[in-house]
């Protein structure tokens, strides 16, 4: 037998602990209360970071993608473009790290709808229906811990970052920006919680995921500057959010404006989450 509780055992005892009263349905998120839903979601975070403990290879992603895009675009593409910016690949360097920030935030996000489907697929919605606990929980708990694997994420890359060459000359514009992304980050995972519970199979969000990871990553200005894009791609980061985050993540870090971009990415943020997640919450409800 495991040395560990397990995730249900650990659901379980956090539900027993809950004041009498506070449910009489798995179903009918209205009859719990603020406090019932926080504990459920405890729990089910509780839970979640059993699974990764029990599982450090789900971890992988979140340790080795900001290792291997910060050496790939550093040392292949640094040296080119950072002539371009007026220096070389130091200056890609301060360039390209507070932008690797705004592909993070974006990028890891997608674990959290692959691992949703694919708990749909293992049977565990079935043992969480039949449980006392708010729905609503199930997401937010999934999201938090998404989150806490972004920020590790994110230390990694400031790691890396310095070791290649990146200062560090504004800590409060960094943390700002550590705070951005996660807001940012927040509000794409209901779209990729939506994903994983519309679609049938955790290969499917992962394809459809890439479809849209892809364009929006790379036709920004999280790469490389938009000046010498067409027209009509320029057009496309003006409006892109990433671009918007990696341009704010570029005035909070190293310095520049800031407010503009800065405000136009909590707008999206808000204007994303506000749509999605009564969205996701919704969907989750029905098939579950």
């Amino acid at each position: 037998m495991s040395a560990h509780p397990s995730p249900t055992t650990t659901l379980n005892e956090a539900l027993r602990a809950a004041p009498s009263g506070t449910t009489t349905s798995a179903a009918d998120d209205v009859r719990i209360p603020l406090r019932g839903h926080l504990r459920h979601t405890g729990a089910l975070i509780r839970r979640n970071l059993l699974w990764i403990r029990q599982d450090p290879e789900s971890m992988f992603d979140a340790l080795l993608m900001p290792i291997v895009f910060t050496l790939l675009f550093v040392y292949v593409f640094g040296g080119s473009i950072g002539q371009s910016l007026g220096g070389g690949q130091e200056r890609y360097v301060q360039y390209v790290i507070p932008g690797m920030l705004a592909m993070m935030s974006m990028t890891l996000s997608q674990g959290v709808g692959t691992g949703f489907s694919q708990d749909f697929n293992s049977g565990v919605m079935d043992r969480f229906r039949t449980l006392p606990i708010g729905r609503g929980s199930v997401l937010f708990a999934k999201i938090a811990v998404e989150l806490g694997r972004m920020l590790f994420a994110t230390a990694i890359l400031m790691v890396v970052a310095v070791l290649v060459g990146f200062h560090i000359t504004n800590w409060p514009g960094l943390f700002a920006t550590v705070g951005l992304s996660a807001l940012f980050a927040s509000s794409i995972m209901w779209v990729f919680l939506t994903l994983g519970v519309l679609l049938k199979s955790a290969q499917s969000v992962q394809g459809v995921g890439f479809l849209v990871l892809f364009p929006l990553q790379f036709g920004s200005s999280i790469f490389a500057p938009t000046a010498s894009m067409p027209g009509w791609l320029q057009a496309f980061t003006d409006y892109n959010p990433l671009s918007t985050l990696a341009d704010a993540a570029r005035g909070l870090m190293i310095g520049g404006p800031v407010a503009h971009d800065l405000w136009v990415t909590v707008g999206w943020s808000v204007a994303i989450t506000a749509v999605m997640a009564p969205f996701a919450i919704h969907k989750f409800r029905t098939k579950s």
